[in-house]
C-alpha cells in the first residue's frame, strides 16, 4: 500500500498509473484494429497506437524527471477496461461486423474517458505544483485524447451505429 506525504508524491504515482494504463490500452488497440473493417475506424486505431507511443515517451520523460520509475505502478482500472473490451468487443460472436464495430467503439469510449480523467487529473496537479513544463506536455497529450474521443463518437453517430441498424 502506498503512502503519500505530499501532492507531488501523489502526482508521480498518478503519472505512473497513466503510463501503465497507456501500455495496457496500446495492446488491445492492435486487437481491435485486427477485428474491424471500416477504413476510418481501422485508420483511427492505427493512429491511436502511434499517439499512445508518443504519450508513453512524454510520460516516461516526465516521470524520470522526478527521479521515479515509469513502471512503478500497475493500473488496475485500465486492466478492468481491457478485460471488458475483450469480453464485449472481441469475444462474442457477432452476426454483423458493424455491430461488433459499434461494440468496439463503446469500449474505446470507456477507455478514452478513463484516459481523459487520468490526464486531466495529472495536468491539474502539475498546474497546482507550478510544474508548467509538465503541465504543457500533459495538456498536449490530453488534447490528443479529446480529439480521438470526439472522432470515434462522431464515427459511431454518423456511420457505424446507422450501419449496424440495417
Amino acid at each position: 500500500m502506498s503512502e503519500f506525504g505530499s501532492l507531488k508524491e501523489l502526482y508521480v504515482d498518478q503519472l505512473q498509473d497513466n503510463y501503465s494504463a497507456n501500455k495496457q490500452m496500446a495492446n488491445i488497440l492492435g486487437e481491435f484494429e485486427s477485428a474491424v473493417e471500416t477504413p476510418k475506424l481501422k485508420s483511427y486505431l492505427k493512429t491511436a497506437q502511434q499517439k499512445i507511443q508518443e504519450h508513453q515517451s512524454t510520460l516516461e520523460n516526465v516521470i524520470k524527471s522526478h527521479d521515479a520509475d515509469p513502471d512503478g505502478e500497475h493500473c488496475k482500472g485500465m486492466q478492468g477496461l481491457v478485460r471488458e473490451g475483450r469480453a464485449h468487443g472481441l469475444e462474442p460472436q457477432f452476426k454483423d461486423k458493424q455491430v461488433q464495430e459499434a461494440a468496439i467503439i463503446a469500449q474505446l469510449n470507456r477507455m478514452n474517458h478513463y484516459g481523459l480523467a487520468g490526464y486531466g487529473t495529472t495536468k491539474a496537479m502539475a498546474q497546482q505544483l507550478g510544474l508548467s513544463e509538465d503541465e504543457q506536455k500533459l495538456n498536449a497529450d490530453l488534447d490528443d485524447i479529446y480529439d480521438g474521443d470526439r472522432f470515434v463518437s462522431m464515427l459511431a453517430e454518423n456511420q457505424i451505429n446507422e450501419e449496424a441498424t440495417h
